[in-house]
């Protein structure tokens, strides 16, 4: 995710960064290619596009424009329930460490109190690695002992079973009468909430907008953008590749980003920082048990992109 600070208008202008010039630098280029010969084309014969009006290039960029905006809605509404769920397993978290370190009247320094937060912590990690199809191995090791590590790991859908080991926990605290079942169903309603994370999540990763949308709007954009300078020449002459440029930044980038936006758990610039919140959310839960040494917050790299 680009975290850049808010720049003055006149540095957004001819900023490159997050600009997406380097998806699109290629067809931009081959847009000025052919408005430059649509430009000395027009100076070799000059009534040769004199039919060519530009009235039907601005109905087909109207109607373009619309179809582009659909489908950048659709692709940042994903956009906005990944971050919404992100969230939510943050104040979910936060709510179960509060529930393990007052509910059980055991110490915070208790080993069942240390591993139930723990396994909290992990929940996190193991969801991103998850998503983004890595290996959440030094993020387990790191937080939980060798064996219940390695058990894990063994699994398909790690995130699940670390939810099915605070159960046991939760309902092992709850047999030993250290609550009744009333806090017994409120904590197994917090591990419901992030079980809904959890299917949120795997339900954007795994059902993307269709991809015929991509055919079609990649398809149209491109062919739109390569025929434009021709109807403009008529009318714009030696500022058609000015204006031909700029229309096809706009068109080309809107597809673009909406393509990032499509995966919001992957690591390009317009993605979710999942590992910076992952470690947000560890940093929560060891306050909740007074634990004096903390995960680094993640910074920004030079380019503001925060992973």
């Amino acid at each position: 995710m680009i975290v850049s600070p808010k720049s003055a208008w006149i540095r957004l202008l001819f900023s490159r960064h997050g600009s997406m010039l380097e998806y699109i630098a290629a067809p931009l280029m081959l847009n000025l290619l052919l408005a430059l010969a649509a430009v000395y084309i027009d100076y070799q014969h000059p009534r040769l596009f004199n039919e060519l009006s530009p009235i039907p290039f601005s109905l087909i960029g109207v109607a373009l424009a619309i179809f582009v905006s659909f489908r950048n809605n659709a692709c940042y509404a994903r956009f906005w329930e990944a971050r919404t769920l992100w969230g939510t397993l943050k104040n979910t978290e936060r709510d179960l460490a509060r529930f393990v370190t007052t509910a059980t009247n055991l110490p915070k320094d208790d080993f069942q109190v240390e591993r139930a937060i723990n396994l909290l912590a992990a929940f996190p990690y193991a969801l991103k690695h998850q998503l983004r199809g890595t290996d959440p191995r030094s993020n387990l090791t790191r937080l939980l002992e060798g064996g219940l590590a390695m058990d894990i790991l063994r699994r398909d859908c790690r995130p699940q079973y670390i939810l099915e080991l605070l159960q046991s926990q939760l309902v092992q605290w709850q047999r030993e009468r250290r609550y009744g079942d009333v806090m017994l169903a409120y904590g197994l309603q917090r591990l419901d909430a992030l079980s809904g994370v959890l299917g949120g999540c795997e339900r954007i990763r795994g059902t993307l907008v269709p991809y015929a949308y991509d055919v079609l709007l990649n398809r149209t954009t491109h062919v739109y953008c390569a025929l434009l300078p021709f109807g403009l020449v008529n009318s714009l002459c030696w500022a058609t590749p000015l204006v031909s440029v700029f229309i096809a930044y706009a068109y080309l980038a809107w597809h673009a980003i909406a393509t990032e936006l499509e995966e919001p758990f992957g690591e390009e610039p317009n993605d979710l920082a999942l590992t910076a919140m992952s470690v947000d959310t560890e940093r929560a839960l060891r306050q909740a048990v007074d634990a004096v040494e903390l995960p680094p917050r993640l910074a920004p790299d030079r380019r503001f992109h925060l992973y």
